[in-house]
């Protein structure tokens, strides 16, 4: 009998993924987004990401299933996405799940959603070097983490956003500068023709002993906004505004990362989320990494937005752990931390009944 095949499901905001891996290859996956019907309302709608996953969760595993060359009687385990996410999506996922996994008669486990992201990465460079450093930036996140065996330790915290995280800075600036939403790309494309050095942002935290790997970007928001309505009745140079934005906002998540790496001894920085997919913080991180000697790792542009194949990455990981798979009655978690890659919750101790 050959190494197991582990399904993963991401439902857990406005992407619905199914991926297939084995042995940390990934095998197929497939996403479906429904950030079209979002756009028009700035931001997503939980009731219309929760009917989306309904609709999309068949023909995405159906597309997954082709892709790998394999039917649903192959599959060993199913891992899926319990939080940390919107509390209707995440429960369409579970389900779909659960459903499978009974019905396979396989084990199933519960994943959190931030470990997927670290996860991501070993589907194209690898197993994770022990201990690796762990910059997760997405649109609802921003941290700093040391990760030894992700499917086994525990995943200790350096530093958290305090309060709006990289990617939220970017869609509320985006609005404010007349772009559309996912903020991130826009500012990406826009920024990518103008003078990055035009706009003097401010970087918050880079000076704070107390907490030097936490993350705040309610400032720098405000800041760019107050920029904004400083050119009221002349016309708003974008470009230039998205470019320093995006300058400032690399700034401070690569100088943090490589001082991480630095003060513990850490030669491997692996960058993940959504927000590893924009060009400044990736050629940022590359240069500072050179400077210092240290391994960058980024997942392809595919794997750094929320899909299915990362969910199956940690299933994987979790199975050739031999970890205990998740209970009957495993249930949902909106906002769970991040302490390790397994996520199992059952309603009474996630209070989601």
């Amino acid at each position: 009998m050959g190494s197991p095949i582990v399904l993963g499901i991401e439902s857990s905001c406005d992407e619905t993924g199914a991926g297939l891996v084995r042995d940390g290859r990934l095998l197929g996956h497939a996403v479906a987004s429904s950030m079209d019907e979002h756009a028009r309302y700035g931001g997503v709608v939980p009731e219309i990401a929760s009917r989306a996953h309904l609709h999309a969760l068949r023909p995405v595993l159906r597309q997954a299933l082709d892709q790998a060359g394999l039917r649903l009687a192959d599959i060993d385990a199913v891992a899926v996405t319990t939080g940390p996410g919107l509390s209707g999506a995440l429960q369409v996922g579970v389900a779909g799940a659960k459903g499978i996994a009974y019905a396979l008669g396989v084990p199933l486990h519960g994943v959190h959603h931030l470990a997927g992201h670290v996860a991501a990465d070993t589907l194209e460079h690898g197993p994770l070097p022990n201990p690796c450093m762990v910059l997760i930036v997405s649109g609802g996140h921003t941290s700093l983490l040391l990760v030894r065996d992700l499917a086994r330790d525990p995943i200790v915290h350096l530093g958290d956003t305090l309060d709006d995280a990289a990617g939220e800075c970017f869609d509320k600036v985006a609005r404010v500068f007349g772009l559309p939403y996912p903020g991130g790309p826009a500012v990406d494309r826009v920024g990518r023709e103008g003078n990055p050095r035009a706009v003097t942002f401010p970087r918050p935290l880079t000076g704070h002993r107390d907490a030097p790997y936490d993350f705040s970007f309610s400032g720098l928001k405000t800041a760019a906004a107050r920029w904004a309505e400083g050119h009221a009745g002349r016309e708003l140079p974008v470009a230039d505004g998205a470019a320093s934005l995006q300058e400032a906002v690399a700034d401070v998540l690569t100088r943090k990362a490589v001082a991480a790496c630095r003060e513990h001894g850490v030669g491997t920085l692996v960058v993940v989320g959504g927000v590893a997919a924009n060009s400044r913080v990736r050629s940022l991180a590359e240069e500072r990494c050179r400077a210092e000697g240290i391994e960058l790792r980024v997942p392809p542009l595919g794997l750094c937005t929320d899909n299915g194949a990362m969910i199956a990455a940690v299933g994987d990981l979790l199975v050739r752990a031999g970890a205990e798979p998740a209970p009957l009655d495993v249930s949902i978690d909106p906002s769970a931390p991040l302490e390790y890659a397994a996520l199992q919750p059952v309603a009474a101790m996630a209070g989601t009944a």
